[in-house]
């Protein structure tokens, strides 16, 4: 059963991902233009009008908002799909009375606020032109740091949340649960490193679309993830309840 679950989130995530695609086809790579047009403004008023001769492009602009945007995100989506589904498969009957489409609704939303929206308040996505390239790696790290401490207490959270429910009650055990989540994720967040590297004359507007048209892609690909993987999953867990047309 694990592996025809396998099977069905690696074909969900394909979905997801052309969905996630069309999304970020659409809302996000306007708005990379405008980064990259601004950049490139930055560039050539730098220059002052040395005659230097640009280095050639590996990957044609053309190619990475196409085929080369098509492939990552396919790739990516497939693959999350494949880990959704085991994850799903060990939660069955380990969260209570949720049938598989709770249960799908239910992982995708945690996985989505755990593993995303949580560090991507912390550091969000950036355009072009944003962002010092001396600190990327820094920056890069820290994010995956605090995704980390994001999915530690996350873990927490449910452990303690299993004992608050024993003694307080389903909603209050639920409630205490996340509170003791944000209170961990706040903490993080509040002593972690910031950065502030945004040039000088760059949209603030520009950067408010693009971290939102970010944030929309991922919530696109988590959203389609969990209700698509809840029907196909009902559909093979329970073969004999009836559906409407």
């Amino acid at each position: 059963m694990t592996g025809r679950l396998l099977v069905r989130g690696m074909l969900v995530g394909l979905l997801a991902g052309l969905l996630a695609f069309s999304f970020a086809k659409v809302f996000g790579e306007p708005e990379i233009d405008r980064a990259i047009a601004f950049e490139e403004g930055m560039s050539h008023s730098h220059s002052h009008g040395d005659a230097e001769e640009e280095e050639p492009e590996l990957v044609s602009r053309e190619v990475q908002s196409t085929f080369g945007l098509l492939t990552g995100v396919l790739v990516y989506s497939v693959s999350l799909g494949g880990i959704f589904a085991l994850v799903f498969a060990y939660s069955l009957g380990r969260v209570g009375n949720v049938g598989p489409r709770g249960l799908a609704a239910l992982l995708a939303l945690a996985a989505f606020v755990v593993l995303y929206l949580v560090p991507g308040l912390v550091y969000p996505a950036n355009p072009p032109a944003v962002g010092n390239p001396d600190t990327i790696g820094k920056r890069t790290q820290l994010f995956f740091l605090m995704l980390l401490v994001s999915l530690a207490a996350a873990i927490i959270a449910v452990s303690a949340g299993r004992k608050f429910i024993a003694s307080s009650g389903l909603w209050n055990g639920v409630i205490k649960g996340v509170v003791l989540y944000l209170v961990i994720v706040s903490i993080a967040g509040f002593l972690f490193p910031t950065f502030n590297e945004a040039p000088d004359g760059f949209s603030a507007l520009l950067l408010w679309k693009f971290r939102v048209a970010s944030l929309g892609i991922q919530a696109v690909l988590w959203t389609a993830l969990g209700l698509i993987f809840g029907v196909v999953a009902e559909r093979l867990l329970l073969p004999n309840k009836p559906y409407k047309a």
